[in-house]
């Protein structure tokens, strides 16, 4: 396994990779994403030669916030700690940054995952935190 720490991936490994896991909405516009991780803070990637099977990008002011936008691994290659040696490496990139965050599903899965890596789902904090989020339907909803 190859690990590289660089926004420059070529798209069609990308739309491969983001189509394996079934996230489809990103893949509607190829150039799009390649733009989206050419223009990320922080992307690491692992390769099976010249597959790439993982990655992980942050977007982050270097100072106060870090946000985990995608952290995805290939089906074929999952459950064998790749997404977890990915989210370290961020995790390292960003150690001296207050806050890192990000948006998941609400599986337990997804919650284990998080939670071993130190995260706190907001409702469990001591304290009163809201989450907003406003989202753009994709331009060819239905």
């Amino acid at each position: 396994m190859i690990l590289r720490e660089t926004s420059d991936v070529p798209r069609a490994d990308l739309v491969a990779l983001y189509n394996a896991v079934g996230w489809v909405a990103y893949t509607r516009d190829p150039d799009a994403l390649a733009r989206a991780t050419a223009a990320s803070t922080y992307v690491v990637s692992l390769w099976d030669d010249d597959a790439l099977v993982a990655l992980a990008r942050c977007l982050s002011d270097d100072v106060a916030i870090c946000y985990v936008q995608d952290i995805l691994v290939h089906p074929d290659y999952q459950r064998q700690g790749l997404g977890r040696r990915l989210m370290q490496h961020c995790l390292e990139r960003f150690a001296h940054v207050r806050m890192t965050v990000l948006l998941t599903d609400d599986s337990e899965q997804q919650l284990r995952f998080y939670t071993a890596l130190g995260f706190t789902n907001t409702r469990d904090l001591p304290f009163a935190l809201n989450t907003f989020v406003r989202m753009r339907p994709p331009e060819n909803a239905e």
